[in-house]
C-alpha cells in the first residue's frame, strides 16, 4: 500500500529569498528590511518530523529582484537533486519567478510567503509555511503556489493587489 507523503530518508529542500515573510520592523527608521530567514525558526517550533534542509539565496524584497537572481531561483531548483522543494519569496512577484521554473521536470515546487513578517504574532506566516509542506508531500509533479489557505498551479495564479490575495486567473 502507498501512502501520500515524503518517503523515508526523503528531504524536503527549502530555498529562502527574502520577501515580507522575512522582514524586521526597525522602530527608530520605521522601516521594513529583509533579515534572516525564519522559516527554520517556525518550522522546529511547530515539531515538524520530517527531515529538510534550508538554503539561503539571496535576501530581498520581490520588488526589487532582478531578472538575474530569477535566473539564480530557477538554477538553484532545476540542478538540485531533491524532488520535492519549498521557496519562499516575496508575494508582489511570487507568481513571476515561479512560472519561469514551469518547465522543470520531475519535482513538486510550491513557492509561499506571507504578508505580514513572520515575526509579527498576526502573521500568516506559519499558515502558508503549513500549507506548502502539505502540498510538496502530496501533489504530483509542478509548480505551485499555497497562498491564503489555497494550492494554485503557477501558470493559474495571480495576486490581487487591491484584496492582497492570490487567485485563479
Amino acid at each position: 500500500r502507498s501512502e501520500p507523503g515524503v518517503e523515508q530518508g526523503m528531504k524536503i529542500k527549502i530555498f529562502t529569498t527574502g520577501g515580507t515573510i522575512d522582514k524586521v520592523y526597525f522602530d527608530a527608521k520605521s522601516t521594513f528590511e529583509v533579515g534572516e530567514s525564519q522559516i527554520g525558526t517556525l518550522l522546529a517550533a511547530s515539531g515538524v518530523t520530517f527531515e529538510y534542509e534550508i538554503q539561503t539565496l539571496m535576501r530581498k524584497d520581490s520588488l526589487v529582484m532582478t531578472a538575474d537572481d530569477r535566473r539564480t531561483i530557477r538554477e538553484a531548483v532545476a540542478t538540485d537533486r531533491h524532488p520535492r522543494i519549498i521557496v519562499t519569496h516575496g508575494t508582489d512577484t511570487m507568481v513571476e519567478t515561479a512560472r519561469m521554473l514551469l518547465d522543470i521536470k520531475g519535482k513538486v515546487i510550491v513557492f509561499t510567503g506571507s504578508m505580514q513578517p513572520a515575526r509579527f504574532h498576526t502573521s500568516d506566516a506559519i499558515f502558508n509555511i503549513g500549507c506548502a509542506v502539505a502540498a510538496v508531500q502530496t501533489l504530483a509533479d509542478g509548480v505551485f503556489i499555497a497562498m491564503n489557505g489555497r494550492v494554485l498551479h503557477a501558470e493559474r495564479a495571480r495576486k490581487n493587489h487591491e484584496l492582497n490575495r492570490f487567485e485563479v486567473v
